[in-house]
């Protein structure tokens, strides 16, 4: 059962997320402003992680004026924008088209390492040419899911008939227009989000607080989607929240998935490593294409099938050329450490003879 851990977190993880584009397309199809479900979304991720990151972390490393500037502006460029772009696209597209564009986060961040120079890619080997051939491959099939069609998939559609007043409350009929518009603008959401898991990695280098981090970047967020939202609605019942599906999927995206999600991927990390972690990502498209189709009637075309294909083979390909990267430097490494040692004792030998 211990073995078996991982692999458990991380199913559960991807149930989450599914979860997440679920709760956000209902909150936001029943009329729930985008840009008010951020601030509450973010309002409550901050209250979720601000305690464990008093607690847990309880020593404190000094914030200069100049690194909280870098870490307002990455919450600025990362968090506000790339949620606030995926609220209004969601609104324009569909729940599952929103769980598979995620696979295409690994493949854009990338992109981003190597034009940003963090990381390089050798096409005169194998797990080179597999990232880039891998990185292509994705962003095509998720163009094909975005804007091939194709015939319907009937065997999917679950159902039944008295549901059909529930199900056109959240899956509408968007023009051509209009979808083009959402998948545009969920890919640039994606592209903002990969920018920030890029500069993540340089802030963290400087704070190493991992939680005091993130609490600090859901606050920054929290307040700069705040001033977006009051500047974009300013009806006042727009900001109301009921017992209905607008708290539940404000404080699920608030509470679960930055608090329990968080947990849960970082220890998973530590045990099995991060590519052990994006295999698992794929399976949030599954999940919610299921749960789309059985509660909504969301209807599944065999070009998005192709597209997600595609998509998550070109996944796949990127990290394992980036597994098979990091085996061959640590071998190096090893070789090095190796010929290193023997230097030394023959060095040593030869001192001895003198």
């Amino acid at each position: 059962m211990v073995n078996h851990k991982p692999y458990i977190a991380m199913l559960f993880v991807q149930f989450i997320y599914a979860g997440m584009a679920l709760f956000s397309k209902a909150a936001i199809s029943k009329g729930m402003n985008p840009c008010v479900f951020v601030v509450y979304r973010q309002a409550f991720a901050t209250i979720t992680l601000a305690p464990f990151a008093f607690f847990f972390e309880s020593k404190l490393t000094s914030l200069s004026y100049n690194l909280i500037w870098k870490i307002f502006l990455i919450s600025l460029f990362g968090l506000t924008l790339s949620l606030n772009l995926y609220s209004v696209a969601i609104k324009y597209t569909t729940a599952t088209f929103a769980a598979a564009t995620t696979n295409t986060i690994p493949v854009l961040t990338l992109i981003i390492a190597v034009s940003l120079r963090t990381e390089s890619i050798s096409v005169q080997k194998l797990p080179g040419l597999a990232k880039v051939l891998g990185s292509v491959i994705s962003l095509s099939g998720a163009f094909v899911f975005a804007f091939v069609k194709g015939p319907a998939i009937n065997s999917m559609n679950w159902n039944s008939s008295t549901h059909n007043q529930t199900t056109n409350s959240v899956i509408k009929n968007h023009s051509v227009g209009e979808w083009i518009k959402g998948c545009l603008i969920m890919l640039a959401a994606n592209t903002a989000w990969s920018m920030w898991l890029v500069l993540q990695g340089r802030i963290v280098k400087r704070y190493p607080a991992k939680l005091r981090l993130t609490a600090l970047q859901c606050f920054f967020s929290f307040i700069q989607s705040a001033i977006w939202a009051i500047a974009a609605e300013r009806n006042p019942s727009a900001w109301k929240l009921g017992w209905d599906v607008h708290l539940l999927a404000v404080l699920y995206c608030g509470v679960i998935v930055a608090g329990i999600t968080y947990w849960l991927q970082v220890w998973t990390i530590e045990k099995k490593g991060p590519v052990f972690t994006a295999i698992f990502t794929p399976l949030a498209l599954v999940i919610t294409a299921i749960f789309s189709a059985f509660l909504w009637n969301e209807t599944l075309h065999w070009g998005s099938v192709a597209g997600v294909v595609l998509l998550v083979g070109g996944l796949y390909s990127v990290l394992w050329g980036k597994k098979r990267e990091e085996g061959e430097r640590v071998a190096n490494e090893e070789h090095v450490d190796s010929n290193k040692e023997k230097l030394y004792w023959n060095v040593l030998h030869i001192s001895d003879d003198f």
